[in-house]
């Protein structure tokens, strides 16, 4: 029934103007919209809505991943940025931060300023 309509994406915020140097600085989406309780960017079509909120208490887990066609290409474009990119003990990541699931997809995580837990993706 809802497969034939768009889907919005949700990540929060308890510093809206932090959040913003984030989303649209170091990872580069465009603001299509902002009022008094978020901002909506453009994320390749995707609408990802950056919600305000007075606490933020950030899920363990990839809230966000975007799909990548080169995961090591962006992994240091966006460190340029100034993205650091999370490393768990036990994983076998490699020196980008990047870890292989059995299959051969590579994921590589990172957070924006609020702790929210983001990945890219590179399917096999």
């Amino acid at each position: 029934m809802l497969s034939k309509y768009n889907l919005m994406a949700f990540v929060s915020t308890a510093e809206p103007a932090v959040g913003r140097a984030f989303y649209e600085g170091k990872l580069g989406l465009t603001v299509l919209e902002q009022d008094n309780y978020a901002i909506t960017y453009d994320a390749n079509g995707i609408r990802l809505r950056m919600s305000f909120v007075r606490e933020l208490y950030p899920a363990p887990y990839s809230i966000l991943s975007w799909l990548v066609p080169d995961i090591h290409g962006m992994v240091k474009e966006l460190r340029k940025r100034g993205v650091d990119f999370e490393v768990y003990e036990g994983f076998g990541q490699d020196a980008d931060g990047v870890w292989t699931a059995p299959g051969g997809t590579q994921v590589a995580w990172f957070k924006d300023p609020g702790g929210n837990l983001l990945s890219l993706t590179q399917f096999a």
